[in-house]
């Protein structure tokens, strides 16, 4: 038996066909589009979030930025008085151990016993003594001076000071048989010819006073008489003789005069120099230099540079270079009882 021929569909079949099958291909395609859809959205959701979120946290972040300059602003500011603060209480730490050392010094200068003290006195006196004897050569100012700290160390009535005084006895012998030399009055007389130089009248200035009158003209002489009498006498002053016991003075213009003068003061103030350094020959020099000027160029006949002569020649005749004694023992005797002294405290 033969297979009967199938029919050919027909196409309204066949789109039946084709729609039932499109159908849940449809129903898929929708499915994932909303599924899409839906993650779209709530992806777009989150990521508006997420941008809020990062506003919001660059809001505040922005907002703790400024909160932060501030407070660093206001600590930089609180440091600066810190340091200003710190500034002035170092100063007043720094005045206050001054004060702290000055008061310790002070504290330690009265801390001396009464010993200490005697020991400064007596050693500055001392070292007065030393100074009259070598700067001015004056025994009297440098004897006073050693009696004057003898005297310190019996007002203290100490034992242990008698080595001292000892020292300083023989000393004051030594001065009391040392022949004084007055500088003080021989620099002072010096200072008073330098002082009279510019009074001093030149030679070559004097005159000599004339002569008496001539007995009065009797009246009873005839005309002829007396004119020739009168004319004897004006012949007479117009030569004047006269003896002169040196040589001629010298005749000196203004300018020379000046300087005559004050090379006379230069002579008589290296005299005073010579004197205070103990410089025998160039003090000698000196002087008879100005005497002999004086002698030469003044009027020694008149008061003050006759007195002025005298003074020099006496000045020149003084011994200046005399070995004067030391107070090297007393001072060395002070010395070595305040070594002895310090160790012993040690």
């Amino acid at each position: 038996m033969e297979n009967p021929t199938p029919e050919p569909a027909s196409p309204a079949l066949l789109t039946r066909r084709r729609a039932w099958w499109m159908l849940p291909l449809s129903i898929v395609l929708a499915v994932v589009a909303l599924v899409v859809l839906w993650q779209w959205y709530e992806g777009r959701s989150q990521m508006d979030a997420l941008r809020e979120e990062f506003a919001r946290r660059l809001r505040e972040t922005d907002s703790e930025s400024r909160d932060a300059r501030l407070l660093a602003k206001q600590t930089q500011e609180s440091l600066r008085e810190a340091q200003a603060r710190l500034f002035q209480l170092e100063l007043k730490l720094a005045d206050s151990q001054n004060r702290q050392l000055a008061l310790e010094a002070l504290y330690q200068e009265l801390s001396r016993t009464r010993d200490e003290w005697v020991l400064v006195e007596v050693e500055q006196g001392l070292a007065i003594a030393a100074q009259q004897l070598h700067l001015a050569g004056n025994v009297q100012a440098a004897l006073v001076a050693l009696q004057t700290a003898d005297a310190r160390l019996a007002r203290s009535g100490r034992p242990q000071f008698i080595s001292l005084r000892k020292a300083l006895a023989r000393d004051i012998d030594r001065l009391k048989t040392t022949p004084g030399i007055d500088v003080p009055g021989l620099a002072g007389t010096l200072d008073q010819v330098i002082a009279d130089v510019d009074s001093f009248p030149l030679a070559q200035d004097a005159r000599a006073q004339p002569g008496a009158e001539g007995a009065a003209v009797p009246a009873q002489q005839g005309f002829w008489t007396r004119l020739a009498d009168e004319l004897l006498g004006e012949l007479k002053h117009l030569v004047r003789v006269e003896r002169l016991e040196r040589t001629d003075p010298a005749l000196l213009t203004p300018s020379q005069t000046f300087f005559l003068r004050e090379n006379l003061k230069l002579r008589l103030l290296s005299a005073r120099l010579a004197l205070l350094s103990r410089d025998d020959l160039t003090y000698r020099g000196d002087l008879k230099a100005a005497v002999s000027w004086l002698d030469r160029y003044f009027d020694t006949r008149s008061g003050a540079a006759a007195a002025a002569a005298a003074h020099l020649k006496q000045l020149a005749s003084s011994n200046i270079s005399m070995a004067l004694p030391t107070v090297s023992e007393s001072l060395a005797a002070v010395r070595n009882y305040k070594a002895s002294r310090d160790q012993a405290a040690r």
